[in-house]
């Protein structure tokens, strides 16, 4: 393969779901440059296009295959040449999905990523790939947590060795860096375990590396991601270890901001909150995973809590930070959900005083205990009832932000338009999901941090003037 850059193949990297699928695509990009091919940002513009799927919920595997689809329409014109899916939809349906979807030219598991651009290079030959029989990887681990640094199995986001083997496809001030994969959690409604795998921890070595690498790009904000963050190092023999690392991670140079995603309430310990609510450099930020409130539906959703144990935490975190940032999902109409446990689930969003929440209507999940379950509730009784919370959580977050009137706030500064008008985020707004905050007749550039007080808001939105 000839170094001359105008010859080598070219890829372009399509990535769907979450920010740990982000840090996926940056890791399988990195391999591929490594591996002689030429990154691009435009499909159109590209020999083979690489499209990170999702496979989480029904939506979410539409827009994967409706991506895929867009992907190989463009063939036609002679660029790309070929269409490959990666991420979990691929992972979770590996044959299934490449005999149901022929336009897609392969179809890669987990296991094909340390080897992507050879798999890549072969697929553009012409040669087939005879995509994986789906397994339980959860299988792949030992079932003891402490074992598990011991395998071979791939972990995607988890290469160790240079952090250069990361290519960053953004080159916003925020980036997301992978704490943890899988999860041992056996949550009813939930299918991620099986094609994501048991609960396996980076090596912190490994997490400072990338988090110093990321610093010297310009990276302002880590965002720091998993399934589920509160088991960060049970698996190393040190289930405190995240409360050690994110001072580290705060120290880092270049970087002003470290934000942590996905904490279990059941598993979020006093230390973890105090550490979070009170380290310099640590956002004040809880996203935290409560479901649903009413302790009925927690257990046929294999998972713990209720109204005064969640209300408790809160009330915990306020104590310690009282303008901290909490935001939470919730699902509704669960197989043999109640109207009462509906509305234990609205009284608790009233005293909560949540940012942000997202609702979700349940649906079934292939493989999933839940979807065994008797007592489903039908589809039009499922969009009323994301109808009716929807509505009450969109004027509690209202009523929150608006709470926010008269704070002063620090903005990580994420754009700035055309005609000078300043988009960011404050410390208690997460990337994407919670909102930003505009800054009123500033001057500033992408990544400066900005001191200002909010004067008004709308939705999770607000407005600030700089002090």
């Amino acid at each position: 393969m000839t170094s001359n850059a105008q010859e080598l193949l070219s890829v372009a990297m399509v990535t769907l779901g979450c920010a740990r699928n982000e840090v996926d695509s940056e890791e399988l990009a990195g391999r591929l440059e490594a591996g002689g091919f030429r990154l691009v940002a435009d499909p159109e513009d590209a020999d083979t296009v690489v499209v990170n799927t999702c496979g989480f919920v029904e939506s979410a595997k539409k827009d994967s295959v409706d991506t895929l689809l867009e992907a190989a329409d463009l063939k036609a014109s002679g660029r790309p040449q070929a269409v490959v899916a990666v991420g979990c939809m691929a992972e979770r349906y590996g044959k299934e999905l490449a005999e149901s979807l022929p336009e897609a030219d392969a179809v890669l598991g987990f296991d094909d990523y340390p080897d992507i651009a050879d798999r890549l290079r072969s697929i553009m030959a012409g040669e087939t790939h005879e995509a994986h029989v789906p397994q339980d990887r959860r299988l792949l681990l030992p079932i003891t947590p402490v074992e598990r640094a011991l395998s071979t199995a791939p972990v995607p986001g988890h290469a160790s060795g240079p952090a250069s083997l990361r290519r960053r496809l953004d080159a916003g001030p925020t980036a997301s860096l992978k704490l943890a994969s899988g999860c041992d959690r056996r949550c009813s409604f939930c299918a991620i375990p099986s094609f994501r795998g048991s609960f396996v921890s980076r090596r912190p070595s490994d997490v400072l590396q990338e988090a110093r690498w990321l610093g010297e790009q310009g990276v302002r904000e880590l965002f720091l991601v998993s399934e589920n963050s509160t088991s960060y190092g049970k698996d190393l023999g040190d289930l405190r270890l995240l409360e050690t690392l994110l001072p580290e991670l705060a120290a880092v140079e270049g970087v002003h901001r470290v934000r942590v995603s996905y904490l279990q309430p059941a598993e979020t310990r006093p230390g973890l909150v105090q550490t979070i609510a009170g380290t310099p450099g640590v956002t004040p930020y809880f996203d935290l995973s409560f479901q649903h409130a009413s302790a009925t539906v927690l257990r046929r959703m294999r998972r713990f809590g209720d109204p005064d144990s969640f209300l408790g935490l809160l009330e915990q975190v306020r104590g310690h930070a009282p303008a901290a940032g909490v935001r939470s999902n919730v699902i509704v109409g669960f197989p043999g959900e109640t109207e009462e446990e509906l509305e234990t689930l609205c009284d608790f969003l009233v005293a909560a005083r949540l940012d942000v929440t997202g609702v979700f209507g349940y649906s079934d999940e292939d493989g999933t205990e839940a979807a065994t379950y008797d007592g489903k509730l039908d589809d039009d009784e499922v969009r009323a009832r994301v109808e009716h919370v929807t509505t009450l959580v969109e004027e509690l977050t209202n009523q929150r932000a608006a709470e926010r009137i008269g704070e002063e706030v620090e903005v990580l500064v994420e754009a700035v338009g055309p005609d000078g008008d300043v988009e960011g985020r404050a410390a208690h707004q997460g990337p994407e999901v919670d909102g930003s905050t505009y800054l009123l007749g500033a001057t500033a550039e992408v990544g400066d941090l900005v001191r200002a007080v909010v004067v008004e808001s709308e939705g999770a939105d607000l407005y600030a003037r700089v002090l």
